[in-house]
């Protein structure tokens, strides 16, 4: 596959490997239905941004209900078929009446909650027939709805979660609890906001959709392109180029994506067959742009879902979130394209021809207004506003620059509007959020009047709208069903106790470790620290195998968290770290979907590209060590200094150069053997926050460090 995908291919593929976008084929009739609905999704959460919140419960209910009804319209039960079915008695519009039937089943029980939520307060506890019932109802269309979107892993792990809170009183020692009826399972679940109704399907309702919805648009209006061909056009002449172009181009496509598979399929659509065009061999080419890829659920300002969920369980703003999450994202794809660039070297590779490369100057005077609803985002969100009143604005400004065919003058007055009302402090009145959005509607509508193609920029718009519900429907679901996983967790107190198990046993293991530790060395809280993060993280990864980065994040903070607290390591530290593990999984082999889809738009065997992905994701892997270790590379911890911040970002960098090149065994001459070994080794050492291990790092180091300096390639 030497030629760029088209889009039509490149949907196909991300659709195989990607479940939540596994849809059905609709008859018209039905995909007019569903697209209205869908559209009506979308509004209602873009009117609420805007405009005002409903009540917290209501607001959850309605949007539940919208997403799992629509699973049983928009999903399959099995394998989606090529064509869509012929309407009939039993197929009302070609879908299977049992689908209709669960689809109203979960509508109905969705909205009971918020129908009776007047009198909810006195029936916690205590719930009637109707309550439990509606309630055994919700929670089985909920699973089987997961199961649908996202796959068997999550519907099977929150299935035992609730045995296990039926049942866990049988279990033997620390883990048994005395047990819970179905009726009080119910109740816990369904009628209080510590099961479905949790932050997880809060957090999707208000902040998550929103901004789905505001890539898609983003990427519509075209400036996913923008994106792309300027990292083509600054990065594509180096040695090595379509490497690193995929690199900064997956890095700034990924700000506005947020999936790991999207953004390889969309930048790896143009990448991909360049590194193969030049040299890079075809598994390298899919690892290559499967690890930038991956980079994007970490890179501000969107990041992922889970950036989103530590605003609500950390209470911390979500300006600082980004501001955590800066330097670490940075390194990883540092890391990614040190390795890159030393291959490239290795292989003796150059970069693109110059008349093949666009011009930034031309790219950004074409495509320059795409900018402007990013840019828009960005200003609401650091002028102390909410995340979802700034994804509102941003999604205003793409309807109208989209509308207005990006016409420059238009989309500047619309953003200086913005800022001028925020100046005044205007931005949250009736007056000025009329006037602005009065101003879009306007220029909006005249330029669709007026212009040939403003029908067509409408209508696109429009799909935009549908597309972005469609895609977010079945995070609405994972985030329902770790709800119930959550809701067992406090029903059963079980995470406290499984962070007793885990720091009991990585007690056994460091003093374990102590024997073969000089005394003046042996340190056992930081052993038995690192004996429990080596724990989570291998759990992270086998997790993340399987479930959603959100719903994997959700489940080992819920379990993870209380045991490294006990350990002292800050809240905040602990949420990124648990964080980039349940994205690590993602480049992870046996199960490593953004690397099956650079294996597959690259022609490559899927494990040795998921072993290759592994590897150029090396610095991800243990960047979470270091700011473990040093929270001051997070900047936002309490005990920030200027000074630990730059000692242990500066370890990290010269540790990530030297691991890179040893890893591919070559700097400005080849290294191999044990120089290789030592090599490697020595850059843990300089990377790890402990000036000793720096400096010990540092002069195994000096001796292969200088025979490449004094090296002359032949």
């Amino acid at each position: 596959m030497t030629a760029e995908l088209d889009a039509k291919q490149a949907q196909e593929l991300e659709e195989k490997l990607d479940s939540e976008i596994r849809f059905r084929p609709l008859t018209p009739a039905a995909g007019w239905f569903v697209a209205g609905a869908l559209l009506a999704l979308s509004l209602f959460h873009y009117y609420t941004a805007g405009f005002g919140l409903l009540p917290e419960t209501t607001h959850r209910g309605i949007h539940l209900a919208f997403v799992i009804g629509l699973i049983f319209l928009v999903f399959p039960g099995g394998r989606p078929k090529r064509a869509a079915d012929a309407p009939s008695l039993l197929r009302p519009l070609g879908i299977g009446l049992h689908d209709w039937l669960m689809a109203i089943a979960a509508v109905v029980s969705a909205l009971y909650v918020p129908w009776i939520f007047e009198d909810l307060a006195f029936r916690v506890g205590n719930p009637l027939l109707a309550d439990w019932l509606m309630g055994s109802l919700a929670i089985l269309v909920l699973i089987e709805a997961t199961r649908r979107s996202i796959g068997w892993p999550l519907p099977i792990i929150a299935s035992l979660s609730i045995l296990y809170a039926l049942y866990g009183a049988s279990l033997p020692g620390i883990l048994a609890h005395p047990g819970n009826s179905w009726k009080a399972v119910v109740n816990h679940l369904y009628l209080t906001s510590q099961g479905v109704y949790g932050i997880a399907l809060g957090v999707v309702a208000t902040y998550v959709f929103h901004y789905v919805l505001f890539g898609v648009l983003a990427t519509r209006i075209g400036l996913g392109r923008l994106f792309i061909d300027l990292a083509t056009a600054l990065a594509g002449r180096f040695s090595g180029g379509p490497a690193k172009v995929s690199i900064f181009a997956s890095g700034l496509f990924g700000m506005i994506s947020g999936s790991s598979i999207a953004n390889t399929v969309t930048v790896g659509s143009l990448t991909i067959p360049m590194m193969i065009r030049i040299g890079y061999p075809r598994h390298f080419a899919g690892a290559v742009e499967a690890t930038a890829a991956t980079g994007g659920q970490i890179t501000p300002p969107i990041m992922g879902a889970a950036a989103f969920l530590m605003v609500e369980y950390l209470g911390l703003p979500y300006q600082t979130i980004i501001l955590a999450a800066i330097v670490p994202a940075a390194m990883h794809f540092f890391g990614v394209f040190c390795q890159v660039h030393f291959e490239a070297k290795k292989r003796g590779m150059s970069g693109v021809p110059a008349d093949e490369l666009p011009r930034a100057r031309a790219v950004i005077a074409r495509d320059w207004p795409t900018a402007i609803p990013l840019a828009a985002l960005l200003i609401v969100l650091f002028s102390g506003f909410t995340p979802y009143l700034a994804a509102f604005w941003g999604i205003t400004a793409c309807i109208v620059v989209g509308l207005t065919g990006r016409r420059g003058p238009i989309a500047l007055a619309f953003l200086a509007g913005l800022a001028g009302l925020i100046a005044l402090g205007l931005l949250t009145q009736w007056s000025g959020l009329l006037a602005l959005f009065g101003f879009g509607a306007a220029a909006s509508a005249v330029c669709v009047l007026r212009d040939a193609e403003g029908k067509a920029r409408a209508i696109d718009i429009l799909d935009g709208f549908v597309t972005g519900a469609k895609y977010a429907i079945g995070v609405g679901a994972a985030a329902a069903s770790v709800g119930v996983i959550v809701g067992v967790v406090t029903l059963t107190g079980v995470g406290f106790k499984l962070s007793t198990i885990v720091t009991g046993f990585a007690g056994d293991l460091a003093a374990l470790a102590a024997a073969f530790t000089p005394a003046s060395l042996y340190d056992a809280r930081a052993l038995t620290l690192f004996f429990t993060l080596v724990m989570t993280a291998f759990v992270c990864l086998l997790l993340g195998a399987g479930v959603p980065t959100t719903a994997c994040y959700i489940i080992m903070v819920t379990i993870a968290q209380p045991a490294l607290g006990k350990l002292g390591v800050e809240p905040i530290v602990s949420h990124f770290f648990v964080f980039y593990y349940g994205l690590l999984a993602d480049i992870t082999p046996p199960v490593a979907l953004a690397a099956y889809a650079g294996a597959s738009m690259a022609g490559a065997d899927p494990f040795r590209t998921g072993n290759t992905a592994f590897r150029l994701g090396s610095a991800k892997a243990l960047v979470p060590f270091v700011f473990v270790a040093s929270p001051a590379m997070l900047l936002v911890t309490k005990d920030f200094t200027w000074a630990a911040f730059i000692e242990t970002t500066a370890g990290c960098v010269v540790g990530i150069v030297m691991l890179a090149a040893a890893l591919t065994g070559f700097g400005r001459a080849p290294i191999v053997g044990l120089e290789r070994v030592a090599l490697a080794l020595a850059s843990v050492l300089v990377i790890l926050p402990n000036r000793t291990a720096t400096l010990i790092g540092l002069v195994v180091a000096a001796p292969i460090v200088l025979r490449q300096a004094l090296a002359r390639r032949g």
